[in-house]
């Protein structure tokens, strides 16, 4: 929603504004202002029920160029329309606030009007703060306190306006000040204005006290409130207030139901939400595109996508954020068809639509499809990705182990492009090139980085012990831990990865006992699977099976297929049996449990065991997968199954196996010599 009074972070200019006795006024134990973004310029021909017959300023009203402009004036400055105060404001008005207007003209024509007026002095005030020059827009308003200019309520709304720029509390509290002793203190206009500047610099309480003292409110006051405790995340206050506006006089307009949409989408309250939509409906509140789009986005973030679909199928008129919203509700919620679906039927897609899209496959296991659409979007359709859309390939090059195109990318768009690295950035090239294989990239990447957060140290903790690196794993851990940062679940995963890839049994039994003792991390499902894989190494075959029936939750797979395998290489069929039995439970159709344990029961001599599983198989209908690996070629990727002979260049790839299988034996024949 954008915001009713709108300012932008500008870099602070220290002015004296006021007399030395106004400034002592101000308090002095505010904390600093913050702001946000400013909207776009607003339009200049805002003129209504005014009647005008100078055919020059009739021709002055279809301006829409400052080349245009600068003849009309070049006339009126001829014919001396311009020493009239009326035409030299229509002048500066567009030259100020039109989108093709120009502010160092509109000064120049400014400073040689003789005695401007009110009107003239707030339209050059509203065109610097439009301009993003909030700075000079306030030095305009300090002018016209000193030259004592007759001052009306829209003096104060752009001076404000323009105080959201300056990085201490003093010039907007000053200005309330003059409000308060010229007496606009009692203006609705004003005092809306006043709520808006205290809530967009975080001054919650005083905005608050602002509009508790209105003895009238309307609906931009009331809106401008609850959009106060919306953006700040106090949802609970704003959903209060909204009860309050009911039982007062004034009706909510669909700017303030957009803003309380907003809050049930921050807050994951579909319940709020579906009472607000039926508010709506029963109070035939206009549902402009904004307000549909709002109302869409707040079911699709609560989850509730087959009435966010309604909500769709049943707009008149939708725009990209519309097919964009239900099109990441989809993927988000791993329905991948659904949203290709989508993403085709598009009649326009930007880039975030494509995003979402790309996002969808990475984080639902589809890495492949994640880079196709990436290489589409770039090669094809000629987009720029933005940050979002290069964490998320990324991510899929880690997936897949795709060295080469997650090199690329990093060389080509992350470092040449001129993209400004975030942590969030830097945090996804280190765990690309960790989980590429890559550790000494992750690590110069890691160790080289101004700013570090939790993410950066979990990724290089996971690196180095999915690496065979327990040592240096453990050796960060304990760094991590010294320079102030608390471990979360994540890190432990990598934690005892690290113990258990390097056999150390007690260390990682200490770690795990001193998750929840001193660090208030309660193992997960995951923790426990790790735990079993690291007894289960070393052969504590009993100790693994007994945590596994200690865990409070329903076991993993990836804690029995652990035992299971560990099974294989220390030769207990009896315990391989209790592991695959449990196994099959939770997956019955996953062919590899029927062949690992078939292959421990034939290591074993148990041949009538092999043969009631290969039955099993059978009167089940499982099937073997067959195995496949994937290389990357050219940016290409190839996939091989075994006996597959579909791939275009499949007779090419059997003779060289054929060749190296041959030269293999040769080697093996070669006569060794006695060192």
């Amino acid at each position: 929603m954008k915001p009713l009074f709108s300012s932008s972070i500008q870099n602070p200019t220290q002015f004296l504004i006021f007399p030395l006795n106004l400034r002592l006024q101000i308090p002095h134990f505010l904390r600093s202002l913050s702001s946000s973004t400013s909207a776009g310029k607003p339009k200049w021909n805002s003129l209504a029920n005014v009647f005008i017959s100078n055919p020059t300023l009739l021709i002055l009203q279809s301006c829409s160029s400052m080349f245009q402009l600068k003849q009309i004036h070049a006339h009126m400055t001829c014919t001396g329309l311009m020493n009239q105060i009326f035409p030299a404001s229509r002048v500066v008005a567009f030259c100020a606030l039109s989108d093709s207007g120009d502010m160092r003209y509109a000064h120049f024509v400014f400073a040689r009007i003789e005695k401007p007026n009110c009107f003239l002095w707030n339209t050059m005030i509203k065109g610097y703060c439009s301009a993003g020059n909030r700075s000079m827009g306030f030095s305009f308003f300090r002018q016209m306190i000193r030259n004592r200019v007759e001052l009306d309520c829209g003096s104060f709304v752009f001076a404000l306006k323009a105080c959201g720029q300056f990085a201490g509390e003093i010039e907007g509290m000053a200005v309330h000040c003059v409000i308060w002793k010229l007496g606009f203190d009692s203006e609705l206009l004003v005092r809306n204005g006043l709520i808006q500047y205290y809530v967009e610099t975080g001054y919650l309480f005083f905005a608050r006290q602002v509009f508790d003292e209105s003895s009238v409110k309307d609906v931009v006051t009331w809106t401008t409130m609850i959009n106060g405790y919306t953006t700040h995340n106090c949802l609970d206050e704003a959903i209060t207030l909204f009860d309050s506006m009911l039982s007062s006089d004034v009706e909510p307009n669909e700017v303030t139901m957009i803003t309380l949409l907003s809050a049930c989408s921050q807050k994951g309250d579909s319940i709020m939400g579906r009472t607000l939509h039926e508010y709506i409906m029963r109070k035939n509140i206009r549902c402009s595109v904004n307000l549909l789009n709002t109302m869409l986005d707040m079911y699709v973030k609560c989850g509730c996508l087959v009435t966010a679909r309604e909500i769709f199928d049943r707009m008149e008129c939708r725009d990209v954020f519309s097919w964009t919203s239900l099109l990441n509700g989809y993927a988000k919620n791993g329905d991948l068809e659904s949203a290709k679906k989508l993403f085709d039927e598009m009649p326009e897609r930007n880039i975030v639509s494509w995003n979402a899209m790309v996002a969808g496959y990475s984080q639902n296991s589809q890495p492949m499809e994640a880079l196709k659409l990436f290489q589409n979007m770039v090669d094809v359709f000629g987009l720029v990705p933005t940050e979002d859309t290069l964490v998320c390939v990324l991510s899929a090059c880690g997936q897949l182990g795709c060295l080469g195109m997650g090199k690329w990318i990093h060389d080509n768009y992350v470092n040449k492009i001129g993209i400004q690295v975030s942590l969030i950035l830097t945090n996804a090239v280190i765990d690309m090139y960790a989980k590429c294989g890559s550790i000494d990239a992750a690590a110069n990447l890691f160790h080289s980085m101004p700013e570090k957060n939790l993410v950066s140290w979990n990724s290089m903790i996971s690196g180095y012990a999915s690496h065979g690196h327990a040592e240096e794993a453990l050796t960060l851990f304990d760094r991590m831990k010294r320079s102030g940062l608390k471990p979360d679940h994540i890190t432990f995963v990598g934690v005892l990865l690290a113990c258990s890839y390097g056999g150390f049994v007690s260390e990682g039994q200490e770690h795990f006992k001193s998750m929840e003792r001193s660090h208030g991390v309660e193992p997960k499902r995951e923790h426990y699977a790790i735990m079993v894989d690291l007894l289960s190494r070393v052969g504590l075959l009993t100790e693994a099976y007994e945590l596994i029936l200690k865990v409070p939750m329903e076991a993993s797979e990836g804690a029995w297929g652990a035992l299971l395998d560990a099974c294989r290489k220390h030769g207990d069929v009896e315990m391989a049996k209790l592991a695959a039995e449990k196994l099959l439970e939770l997956d019955p159709e996953d062919s590899g449990i029927y062949t690992l344990l078939a292959n421990i029961c034939a290591d074993g001599k148990k041949w009538k065991d092999v043969r009631m599983v290969r039955r099993m198989m059978r009167e089940r209908g499982v099937k073997k997968v067959p195995g496949h690996s994937l290389i990357e070629v050219g940016g290409k990727f190839h996939e091989f199954l075994v006996a597959d002979t579909s791939h275009p260049h499949s007779s090419q790839v059997y003779r060289v196996v054929n060749e190296l299988l041959l030269l293999s034996s040769l080697v093996d024949l070669e006569p060794q010599e006695n060192g």
